[in-house]
């Protein structure tokens, strides 16, 4: 959703200023989106407004894009198209690093959860690892405690899998019971193939 500057206020000791009123009428928008054209136009600029709005779904203000002089922005515009490719391809190695990473992150994972469930099969092994690993998902195996291979962290891991994988939880989601009371109804059986795999 385009944002038109005459809808600009700016806040200043709780009252809501025009941009002209605060005199910031003649910068320029420019739109979140690319953080290498954000940072040099800032870095140019010798005034700069940051842009927020409030999400209601969300209820937080969420940044949308800065206000900055034109000749910074300008400059910065022409600094990024000089080392564009140069960007690409730090952003090809960045991506290609993290993966690299990610994969040892997992084969540390298997080996460290082969040692604590030595009965749980290689294939379910794997799978948890590769699960709780995946980069962005805020999952257990992201913590520090999972890259440190933390035992509590991994046993959680495989708690979930179990839960997820072996046991009727997910039908008890669907079907209107609440986290709390899924999990205790789960329970006995989540302890019982845990105990299985520790052999």
């Amino acid at each position: 959703m385009a944002i038109s500057q005459d809808s600009f206020l700016y806040m200043e000791a709780e009252q809501p200023l025009c941009l002209a009123c605060a005199r910031l009428d003649d910068l320029e928008f420019l739109p979140s989106g690319d953080a290498a054209l954000t940072r040099r136009a800032a870095k140019y600029s010798k005034r700069v407004a940051v842009v927020v709005r409030f999400s209601r779904s969300r209820e937080r203000y969420e940044r949308q894009g800065i206000l900055t002089e034109g000749t910074a922005l300008e400059k910065a515009e022409q600094e990024c198209t000089e080392d564009a490719d140069e960007r690409a391809a730090a952003r090809a190695r960045g991506a290609a690093r993290r993966r690299q990473q990610d994969r040892a992150l997992v084969a540390r994972m298997i080996k460290q959860i082969g040692v604590l469930f030595p009965g749980c099969p290689p294939r379910e092994v794997a799978a948890i690892a590769e699960h709780t690993a995946a980069r962005g998902s805020g999952r257990v195996g992201r913590t520090q405690g999972g890259q440190n291979l933390e035992e509590q962290s991994l046993t959680a891991a495989v708690v979930a899998a179990i839960r997820h994988n072996h046991t009727e939880y997910d039908e008890l989601l669907s079907n209107g019971v609440n986290r709390t009371s899924a999990r205790q109804r789960v329970a006995d059986r989540v302890e019982e193939i845990l105990a299985g795999w520790r052999r």
